[in-house]
């Protein structure tokens, strides 16, 4: 078991997407105060992973500058048309190529604006206590992001297509998957929707 402790783990934030159904750049949206892309980074830094790459793709123009002075390599993916696979794929292999000592990323998204940096610490704790090579999220009955992955799994992020995710890969290994509670976690933003209920104070 102990081949699959993580000792130096990276973050890839994944924030190509074009936010179609919301209708503007969902990365900027605000959230106490900070970008729902600055929140996520803020708890990527609280957890004390580094290095941490940025994938952006639509809108990266105007994403790029608000995360200026963030310790992060921005990198820009042409291909993020084909979805999210394609930003998992060149996250990952900028990580190998760029920082080769790092055998483990966290892979995470921008739009779960209840992410902190203690559920990030918890991912990597019970994958050190579990031996396993993947530490993923569960809520409402999903195991999902933010996930963990050894790099024994890397290849395998690196063959994905689409825009599915590596939930085949979660679906397919889920005997190797340790779990973290993240009840907040199912609630992300895609809709205007979505957005308001976000910012409804509580009843």
């Amino acid at each position: 078991m102990d081949q699959f402790i993580i000792n130096h783990c990276a973050a890839i934030l994944l924030a190509a997407g074009a936010s179609t159904r919301l209708g503007r750049p969902k990365q900027l949206l605000q959230y106490n105060g900070k970008s729902l892309i600055n929140g996520a980074i803020d708890a990527i830094e609280e957890a004390h992973l580094h290095p941490v790459i940025t994938v952006l793709g639509a809108n990266a123009s105007s994403i790029a500058p608000e995360i200026n002075g963030k310790n992060v390599l921005i990198i820009t993916n042409p291909g993020w048309q084909e979805g999210i696979a394609s930003s998992i794929r060149i996250g990952v292999t900028t990580l190998q190529e760029k920082y080769p000592p790092c055998d483990g990323a966290l892979v995470m998204v921008c739009d779960q604006p209840f992410m902190t940096g203690n559920v990030l610490l918890e991912l990597i704790r019970s994958q050190r206590q579990s031996g396993k090579p993947i530490a993923a999220c569960s809520y409402d009955n999903i195991t999902g992001t933010p996930v963990l992955f050894h790099q024994s799994i890397f290849p395998e992020l690196i063959l994905l297509k689409g825009d599915k995710g590596a939930g085949n890969i979660l679906k397919k290994r889920y005997q190797d998957i340790s779990t973290v509670p993240f009840p907040m976690g199912k609630f992300d933003i895609d809709t205007t929707d979505d957005y308001q209920a976000l910012k409804k104070p509580p009843i």
